[in-house]
């Protein structure tokens, strides 16, 4: 099976920083799209940022121009830098990884535990 495990989370305040790591492991061949996604109390998990293994990414308008998502492919993780953070910002924050797992011949989608993110004001 395929693990993914998040780490960076805390509490921060308003205008400050925080870098989020997912690292994927266990019957990998290959990754596809990777991403982060967040959860505020009482409202729906929602897209922040993506990336697919060539690079191309894509954003929550609320994030663009101060989050940014990169990844290394050789370490199977995803990195998510975020700055000039805000109170809205605050949330569970999940990564998920579109995974080609070995002898199986098609993706599954997985989930992280999720991380805590809670920015003060």
């Amino acid at each position: 099976q395929v693990q993914l495990v998040e780490s960076g989370g805390g509490l921060v305040q308003a205008g400050g920083s925080l870098r989020l790591s997912c690292a994927a492991s266990g019957s990998i061949f290959s990754i596809n799209a990777m991403g982060w996604y967040r959860q505020a109390p009482g409202k729906q998990r929602e897209l922040v940022a993506a990336i697919t293994s060539g690079g191309s990414t894509n954003y929550a308008d609320s994030v663009k121009g101060r989050f940014t998502i990169s990844r290394d492919n050789a370490k199977n993780t995803v990195y998510l830098q975020m700055n000039s953070l805000k109170p809205e910002d605050t949330a569970v924050y999940y990564c998920a990884a579109d995974v080609l797992v070995f002898n199986s011949g098609s993706y599954y989608h997985y989930w992280g535990q999720g991380t805590q993110v809670t920015v003060s004001s």
